[in-house]
C-alpha cells in the first residue's frame, strides 16, 4: 500500500480503537459542563499511547459547534506566557472572535519590554486579526506610535464616526490603569483581560483549549503558574491538558481538585491492536499475534510496526524500533536521524541539511520523510517528530554526529536570526555544537531582548538552564544568571533583581560577570539603596574594561551627579562619552542630558542649555520617541528659570507626550516646571493647582526626590502667598525627603536659605545644608554656586 494513503487509513483507525469509549464519554460530560466556571479535562498516560491523537480527534468532533485552539508546549515558543497567549488570541482571531482590551495592553507591554522601539505591524504577531490595533496605526498615518494605553486609546479617538463605537474602550477603568503597573502586575493583567475578552465572545459560541505535552513545561514548581493561572480564569470554556503524569494542581491550591477531572488512558486491548495491525495491512496472523504482544498496546509502536511491515519473531518495542530502521533505506534514516536533533523543521532546513551531508534533498525524499506517522504539522508549515521516536533515533547518532547535526543547524538557523524564533533555534543548536564563544551568546541575548522583551529572553534562559543541567559547559552559568537579572531589570522588579544578585565578590574580568554586577547595581538603585548601587557601578567602572563599563558609567555619573559631585559626575561622563561609539546615538544623548541635569542643578543655566540641545540632536538622530520626551520635560523645567513665559507652553506639551508614554515621574516634573513658571508670573491661583497636579502623579509614581522639590515649591507658594508657616512646615518635610534618599543636596542648601529669607530658622535644617555643603562638588567654585543659587532662589520668592 503507498505510504501517503496508508497513513491516512491508520489515522482514521487508531481514532476507532483509541477512542476508548469512558475517555470520550468523559469528554462529553465536560463539554456539558461548560460555562459554570473553569473545567480542566487531563489525560494522561505513558509516551506513545496516543494523546496526541486524542487531543486531534477531540478537535474534529467539535469544530462546528465550538471555538477549538491548541498550544503544543513541545514548542518552545508556546511555553512563555506571553507568547502562549499571542498563539492563542491569533488561533481565536482566525476563528472570529475579537479581543479588543487585550489587543491594547499586549501592545502596552510589548512596548514596556522595547522602549526605545515605536509599534509597528511587524512588532506585533497577531496584527492582521486585531481591528483595533490596525485602526491605531491607520490614525496615526505613519507616524511613530508609542504603546501605552492612554496614547493607544487617544488614537482610537481620532477614529472616523464608525470607529467612535471604541468609545466604550475609552472608558474602560482596567484599561486605564495599565501604565501605572508594574512590569510583573502588566503581565498579570494582559493575561486577566483575555480571559475578559474570551469571556464577553463565548456566550454564542463555547470554545475548548487543547494542551498538549505538559511535562514539556514543568521542570520546576514554577513553570507552570502562569498555565493554571490562565486555566483558572478560562470558565466559560473546556481545557484538555495531555500530560504523562496528572497534573497534581491540588498541591498549590485545594479547590483544583474540584475543577480537574484526571482521565488515565491505558494501552490498547489486545482484540484492539490485532484488528489495527489486521485494517493496516499486517496479513499473517501469527505476525500481528506477535507484534500486539511486543507493542504492549502503544499506538506508536503498531504505527511503527505497520510503517516497516514488521515481520518475525519482536518481541519488545525496541525490536519494533529496530524492524523499523531496518525497513527504510539508508538516505531515509539518515535523514530521520539528522531531524531528531531538531525541535522544529521545515521545508527549507531540510534542504539545508540535505546539501550539508551531501544527501538528495527534492520534494520527494521531504514528502517521504513527513509521510510517516510519527512526523506531525508544528505549525507555519513547520514539522516535529514524535518525541519517542526522536529520543530513540537520538540515541543512535554518536556524539560527533549530534554535534555534527547541530552545527549544520546552526549555521541554517544563524540565517534566519532575524526574530525571536530564529534567534532562540540558533542559541539552541550553536550550545548544543558547543559553537557560541560567550559574547556571541550575550549578543543572542540582547538581540532577543530586542525582539522578544521579556518573553523571549526567558526563552533563551530556558534553554541555557537545560544546557547546563544535561551537562554543558559549566562557564555559562555567569551568563545564565546575567541573562535572568537583566530580565528582571527590563520589568523594574527590584526584588526579583536583588533576589538573583545577593552580595559577592562580582566577577568583573567577564562580560557577563560585569553586566551581572552592573544588573544588581539597577536593583539596589531602584530600591533606593543609592550607595551600594554607586559602590558596585563604580567597581565595574575600576575593573572591567569591556562595554559593561558604559551603563556603569552613566549610571555612577548620575548618582554622582544626584549627590552633588557635580565636577566627578562631569569628568565621569565625559570618560564614557570617549568611550561610547559614534553611532549609540541613545547612550550619547542620555550622557549630554546628564550633563545638562548636573548644570542645572548648579544653577548654571547657559551651559545646562548648550548640553540639553546637544542631548535632544542625538535623541532626534537615535530616533528615540522617549528621549525626546525627556528633553521636552527638560526644556520646560529650564525655561521655568530663564523665560517662564515660554516655559508654560513647553510644559504643557510635555505633560501631553509623558502622558502618552505612561512616564508618571516625568508627567509630575513637567507639572511642576509648569506650576513654577506660573509662580514666578505671579498667577498663584493657578499654580497652586499645577503643583497639586505635580504631587498627584509623583505620588503615584512613587518618585520621593521629585515630590520633595515639588514640596520646595510649595514652600515658595506659601511665601508668596504670605503664610510663612506653611511655608517651613513644606522644607522640613522636603529636607527629610531629600536626606531619606540620599540625594540634591544642593536643595537642602537652598531649603535653608528659604528659611533665612522668611525667618524661621531651623537647626536640623541648617545642620543638614552644612552638610550638604560638605558633600557637594561645585563645577567651577562654592562662592560661584552660593552667588547664583541666592540669586534664583530671591528671584523665585519675588
Amino acid at each position: 500500500m503507498p505510504l501517503e494513503p496508508r497513513f491516512r487509513r491508520v489515522a482514521a483507525l487508531h481514532r476507532r480503537f483509541v477512542n476508548r469509549e469512558t475517555v470520550f464519554e468523559a469528554f462529553e460530560e465536560e463539554l456539558s459542563q461548560v460555562g459554570y466556571g473553569p473545567r480542566i479535562f487531563n489525560i494522561t498516560g505513558v509516551g506513545g499511547i496516543g494523546k496526541s491523537r486524542l487531543l486531534r480527534e477531540f478537535g474534529e468532533r467539535i469544530k462546528k459547534t465550538h471555538r477549538v485552539v491548541a498550544l503544543d508546549l513541545q514548542v518552545p515558543a508556546h511555553r512563555q506566557q506571553e507568547d502562549a497567549l499571542a498563539v492563542l488570541r491569533g488561533q481565536f482571531g482566525e476563528q472570529g472572535a475579537r479581543f479588543d482590551r487585550y489587543d491594547i495592553a499586549y501592545a502596552v507591554l510589548w512596548q514596556r519590554l522595547h522602549p526605545h522601539l515605536g509599534l509597528t505591524g511587524n512588532g506585533l504577531p497577531f496584527i492582521e486579526h486585531s481591528e483595533v490595533l490596525s485602526e491605531v496605526l491607520d490614525s496615526a498615518a505613519g507616524v511613530p506610535v508609542f504603546g501605552t494605553a492612554v496614547g493607544l486609546l487617544k488614537l482610537l479617538d481620532r477614529g472616523n464616526a464608525t470607529r467612535k463605537r471604541r468609545r466604550h474602550l475609552r472608558d474602560d477603568e482596567t484599561l486605564r490603569q495599565l501604565d501605572a503597573l508594574s512590569g510583573a502586575e502588566l503581565v498579570d493583567a494582559v493575561t486577566f483581560l483575555f480571559a475578559e475578552d474570551l469571556r464577553a465572545c463565548s456566550d454564542d459560541r463555547p470554545y475548548v483549549v487543547l494542551i498538549d505535552a505538559y511535562e514539556a513545561l514543568s521542570r520546576t514548581a514554577v513553570d507552570d503558574v502562569w498555565l493554571r493561572d490562565l486555566a483558572a480564569q478560562l470558565d466559560r470554556g473546556l481545557t484538555v491538558v495531555a500530560s504523562r503524569e496528572p497534573l497534581g494542581w491540588e498541591a498549590y491550591d485545594v479547590d483544583w481538585w474540584q475543577v480537574v477531572r484526571h482521565a488515565p488512558i491505558e494501552g490498547l486491548s489486545m482484540a484492539a491492536r490485532l484488528e489495527l495491525l489486521a485494517d493496516s495491512g499486517v496479513t499473517d496472523a501469527s505476525q500481528r499475534q506477535v507484534i500486539a504482544q511486543a507493542s504492549v498496546g502503544l499506538p506508536f509502536y503498531l504505527h511503527l510496526a505497520t510503517d516497516s511491515q514488521a515481520s518475525g519473531n519482536v518481541v519488545s518495542q525496541g525490536e519494533i524500533a529496530q524492524r523499523f530502521l531496518q525497513h527504510v533505506g539508508a538516505e531515509e534514516k539518515r535523514y530521520l536521524q539528522l531531524l531528531s536533533v531538531t525541535r522544529t523543521f521545515d521545508y527549507g532546513l531540510f534542504q539545508g541539511l540535505a546539501v550539508a551531508f551531501q544527501l538528495p534533498g527534492g520534494r520527494l525524499a521531504w514528502e517521504g520523510v513527513t509521510g510517516y506517522s510519527f512526523v506531525y504539522p508544528a505549525g507555519d508549515g513547520c514539522f516535529q517528530l514524535h518525541r519517542l521516536m526522536a529520543d530513540m533515533l537520538c540515541a543512535r547518532l554518536s556524539p560527533d554526529m549530534a554535534q555534527d547535526a547541530h552545527r549544520a543547524l546552526y549555521a541554517l538557523w544563524s540565517e534566519r536570526a532575524t526574530d525571536a524564533v530564529g534567534i532562540r533555534e540558533a542559541v539552541f543548536h550553536g550550545l548544543n555544537a558547543c559553537m557560541l564563544r560567550d559574547d556571541e551568546l550575550l549578543a543572542y541575548a540582547d538581540r532577543m531582548t530586542a525582539y522578544g522583551g521579556t518573553q523571549g529572553i526567558a526563552g533563551v534562559i530556558s534553554d541555557l538552564r537545560a544546557h547546563l543541567d544535561d551537562g554543558g559547559d559549566s562557564a555559562l552559568e555567569d551568563i545564565a544568571a546575567c541573562l535572568a537579572a537583566e530580565a528582571a531589570v527590563l520589568l523594574g522588579d527590584s526584588e526579583q533583581i536583588n533576589a538573583l544578585t545577593p552580595d559577592s565578590e562580582w566577577k568583573l574580568g567577564s562580560e557577563a560577570g560585569a553586566r551581572l554586577a552592573v544588573a544588581a547595581a539597577h536593583g539596589r538603585r531602584i530600591s533606593g539603596q543609592t550607595v551600594g548601587a554607586l559602590r558596585i557601578y563604580t567597581d565595574v567602572l575600576t575593573v572591567h574594561g569591556g562595554a559593561a563599563r558604559r551603563p556603569a558609567g552613566l549610571w555612577a555619573a548620575d548618582l554622582h551627579m544626584a549627590q552633588g559631585r557635580f565636577r566627578q559626575a562631569f569628568d565621569l561622563a565625559g570618560e564614557v562619552t570617549r568611550e561610547c561609539p559614534p553611532d549609540d546615538g541613545v547612550l550619547l544623548g542620555d550622557l549630554a542630558r546628564l550633563l545638562h541635569l548636573a548644570l542645572r542643578f548648579s544653577y548654571d543655566f547657559t551651559d545646562a542649555d548648550r548640553h540639553m540641545e546637544e542631548a535632544a540632536r542625538h535623541y532626534r538622530e537615535a530616533g528615540t520617541i522617549v528621549g525626546e520626551a525627556l528633553i521636552t520635560t527638560n526644556r520646560a523645567e529650564l525655561l521655568a528659570w530663564t523665560d517662564p513665559f515660554a516655559a508654560i507652553a513647553v510644559a504643557y506639551e510635555a505633560i501631553e507626550a509623558n502622558t502618552d508614554l505612561g512616564a508618571m515621574h516625568e508627567v509630575g516634573k513637567a507639572y511642576s516646571a509648569l506650576s513654577q513658571a506660573l509662580l514666578v508670573l505671579g498667577r498663584l491661583g493657578e499654580a497652586s493647582i499645577a503643583l497639586d497636579s505635580a504631587c498627584v502623579a509623583l505620588e503615584k509614581a512613587r518618585y520621593r526626590s521629585g515630590r520633595a522639590r515639588a514640596e520646595l515649591l510649595r514652600a515658595c507658594l506659601h511665601v508668596r502667598s504670605e503664610q510663612p508657616e506653611l511655608a517651613a512646615v513644606s522644607v522640613r518635610w522636603a529636607v527629610d525627603e531629600l536626606l531619606a534618599v540620599e540625594v540634591y543636596p544642593t536643595l537642602i542648601v537652598v531649603a535653608d536659605g528659604l528659611l533665612e529669607v522668611i525667618d524661621r530658622p531651623d537647626e536640623r535644617v541648617s545642620e543638614a545644608a552644612r552638610q550638604a555643603w560638605a558633600a557637594i562638588e561645585p563645577i567651577d567654585s562654592r562662592s560661584a554656586l552660593e552667588t547664583r543659587m541666592t540669586y534664583h532662589l530671591r528671584r523665585l520668592l519675588g
